[in-house]
């Protein structure tokens, strides 16, 4: 069954190229996201992981932790560790879990049976300090993932996390944001000072909060 949104990801130990993992403690009381890969030594994924590692300490900035994921055993992922960074000039900085035995691929319905098997899918979760699934993406084994993407709506889920707001079509942080419909003009005359303009009685655009 597929995990859906507000669900409790669920834990699992496992083996990764940084050593032994407790999923929930290594994410602690932070936010990560955990990404899959159909096998090692295939070209898109290649790419992402030089991206990913390039941009990781944007997602530390976040308090936001990666890690990776495929069915290959570690001491391949550490030999194609050796090809992302000659080809992505890149350093593996992050650890990529050895998932043999399909564990933690079937624990979170990453295989693909159309596929074989032992194909997982290109997924991304990001899960939240309180340990719920707060995204889910798929992707065709075709098409890079954007990771930009995702920072963006890390920005976006940590901001409405933290105050009663959503935020509109293309945001991006320090652009304006909409107030909850489930908050009252009153209510909102204390949470919004600054105000907000009314385009809808549903529509409600203010500044971002916290700039």
């Amino acid at each position: 069954m597929a995990i859906r949104l507000g669900e409790t990801a669920p834990n699992f130990n496992a083996d990764t190229t940084d050593g032994r993992v407790d999923f929930h403690e290594f994410i602690g009381d932070g936010w990560a996201v955990l990404f899959s890969h159909p096998k090692d030594f295939t070209p898109v994924c290649t790419t992402e992981l030089g991206e990913v590692a390039r941009l990781k300490g944007d997602f530390a900035k976040r308090n936001c932790k990666v890690i990776g994921l495929s069915v290959d055993p570690l001491g391949s992922h550490h030999e194609w560790a050796k090809d992302i960074e000659e080809t992505q000039g890149q350093k593996l900085n992050f650890p990529i879990i050895a998932d043999s035995d399909k564990k933690v691929s079937e624990l979170y319905d990453m295989i693909h049976p159309e596929a074989a098997e032992t194909f997982t899918v290109r997924s991304v979760f990001v899960i939240g300090p309180d340990k719920k699934v707060k995204l889910t993406i798929t992707y065709p084994p075709s098409t890079g993932r954007n990771f930009d993407e995702i920072l963006r709506v890390l920005d976006s889920l940590q901001l409405t996390a933290d105050y009663s707001v959503a935020t509109p079509v293309n945001w991006r942080d320090g652009d304006d944001v909409i107030i909850a419909p489930t908050i009252s003009d009153e209510d909102a005359k204390e949470k919004f000072p600054a105000g907000w303009e009314t385009q809808k009685p549903y529509l409600r655009v203010t500044k971002q909060p916290n700039r």
